[in-house]
């Protein structure tokens, strides 16, 4: 038996509401067999992040090599890469595995609006991930960062998305979570010619927790499994969306989405 694979390349979050875990879970609910190449280990839960604590390179090195000699993922996508040396390891070990359909979550900025790569590790992802990418999915504070440039208007995220194109990813989503408006969420998905727009109901909720980990790990879900880039997008869409709107209320802070909520509204309505 044939079964799609795809690997997340990500930081541990013992909440379980993002990173590997969160991209594990995503993989599994979209019938897609996930693995794992683990760059950091958090201490965190739904109040904050009480810990981070770094994976030698050479370790991140060796599970890509390991899961490169013997497993095929047929899409990847990346989390949390803090500096500019594993960012070249990750680029590295794609190009040698020829691994397809990259996508990059470049997480950057943390939800109070820390930094979360070093410039020059800003810059390592632009030349030397970057152009590896099929899609890129920054939210706008990220989007900001890659194209040198404020985010206001619809108009204005077009333009960034022109530029990240134009630093070498096949596509780019610019989520559209961060923005002011409080009636919808506007993604803006751009191939180099055309854009497509995809609009949700915003859900007014604090339990978000690993919303942008889990959308990136539903478009690589169904790109694994031979979808178009637009089309996994809309997968993806549906899949948070119902992750967020199904709140499972756990924890006293900030929690995490609902994983299962996707599959269980398709088997209720069959």
């Amino acid at each position: 038996m044939t079964i799609p694979q795809a690997l997340t390349i990500a930081g541990s979050d013992s909440g379980g509401g993002a990173g590997i875990q969160a991209d594990l879970k995503t993989f599994q609910e979209l019938g897609v067999y996930g693995m794992s190449a683990i760059t950091a280990i958090t201490a965190q839960n739904t109040l904050g992040v009480q810990g981070v604590f770094a994976v030698p390179n050479e370790g991140v090195a060796a599970q890509l090599d390991s899961i490169g000699t013997d497993l095929y993922p047929g899409a990847v996508k990346t989390g949390m890469l803090f500096s500019a040396d594993l960012i070249r390891i990750v680029a590295e070990k794609c190009r040698t595995y020829r691994w397809p359909k990259l996508v990059i979550d470049p997480v950057m900025v943390a939800k109070g609006g820390a930094p979360l790569l070093q410039q020059q590790a800003v810059q390592t992802l632009i030349s030397d991930l970057l152009p590896l990418a099929l899609v890129t999915t920054p939210n706008i504070p990220e989007a900001e960062l890659l194209a040198g440039m404020s985010i206001g208007g619809l108009a204005s995220r077009e333009e960034a998305a022109r530029r990240i194109v134009q630093m070498g990813s096949a596509y780019v989503l610019i989520k559209g979570g961060h923005a002011g408006d409080h009636g919808s969420v506007v993604d803006v998905l751009y191939d180099g010619h055309s854009f497509h727009y995809f609009e949700n109901p915003r859900v007014l909720t604090r339990h978000t927790h690993g919303t942008g980990c889990t959308f990136s790990a539903a478009i690589a879900a169904e790109l694994a499994k031979g979808s178009a880039v637009p089309e996994a997008v809309e997968t993806a869409r549906v899949f948070i969306q119902a992750a967020i709107e199904d709140e499972l209320g756990i924890g006293a802070g900030h929690g995490p989405t609902n994983h299962f909520a996707y599959g269980r509204r398709l088997r209720g309505a069959l």
